[in-house]
């Protein structure tokens, strides 16, 4: 199992490299591989970098309904991919790029494994900061009519960076509340609630700290979390410019060719 699951990293990356679209991986017999997998193809490509966040992907009805898959996913969000409002970037420089509409939240504090799973009011005592936020997700052309959820989750859960708003106190109660607005070029073309992620924005959270602990992991003060998108991907073809406008927390925007 560990030849294979080193030898699937190594695929990935490659294929990565080779610019090849994204299909179903053989050999992973379940989500722990896949997660396996991808912790170790995350060691290939890492470099001198750092991972100072996560992903939390599919937490919205939206967004499963699209993938066709009923449960959250998470991947971890490298240094050099962190940018912040009013980002340029390339198409071409990725393989099939989507843009996705978030709340992020930022930890004021560790939060430590323990045993039984975290809850909302847990986690959120740990958050320090939230922003309006849109992660840049590399499909590499894949098929949603059969994707693999394993296959997804050992790619990084496709990940290929983030774009931060300004961070700004969370509110004292009603983050399931804020209403957040997509524009392209101006014009409105989505919106959802903060209650679109699982119920509340800190409800991914406390399955992303449950989840890590599962592996005796943990979170640390100052890492981001991405709390799934509120907003069906978009996935722009030529020149395009962005803005997400959230309740309460500001705007953040993006633009490219």
């Amino acid at each position: 199992m560990t030849t294979s699951i080193g030898s699937t990293a190594k695929l990935i990356a490659a294929e990565h490299r080779d610019g090849k679209n994204f299909h179903t991986l053989e050999g992973l017999p379940d989500l722990a591989a896949a997660y396996q997998v991808q912790k170790v193809y995350l060691g290939e490509v890492i470099g001198a970098d750092r991972i100072v966040g996560y992903k939390i992907g599919l937490t919205s009805q939206r967004m499963q309904a699209m993938c066709g898959i009923d449960h959250p996913i998470a991947g971890a969000v490298f240094a050099r991919r962190v940018m912040s409002s009013g980002a340029k970037v390339a198409i071409a420089d990725y393989h099939h790029l989507g843009l996705e509409f978030e709340i992020c939240a930022r930890l004021g504090r560790d939060i430590e494994p323990q045993k039984t799973p975290y809850t909302r009011a847990e986690v959120s005592n740990a958050v320090d900061a939230v922003c309006a936020a849109i992660e840049l997700v590399d499909d590499r052309h894949a098929d949603y009519a059969v994707l693999d959820c394993k296959s997804l989750v050992a790619d990084n859960s496709w990940n290929a960076g983030v774009i931060l708003g300004a961070f700004v106190q969370p509110p004292p109660s009603n983050l399931d509340e804020v209403v957040g607005v997509a524009y392209q070029d101006g014009v409105e073309v989505g919106r959802g609630r903060g209650a679109d992620a699982l119920g509340h924005p800190f409800e991914p959270l406390a399955w992303l700290a449950s989840h890590l602990a599962s592996q005796g992991e943990g979170l640390r003060k100052g890492d981001i979390v991405m709390t799934g998108s509120i907003v069906t991907t978009r996935f722009p073809v030529s020149a395009f410019s962005y803005r997400f406008d959230v309740d309460g927390l500001g705007s953040v925007e993006v633009s490219g060719a």
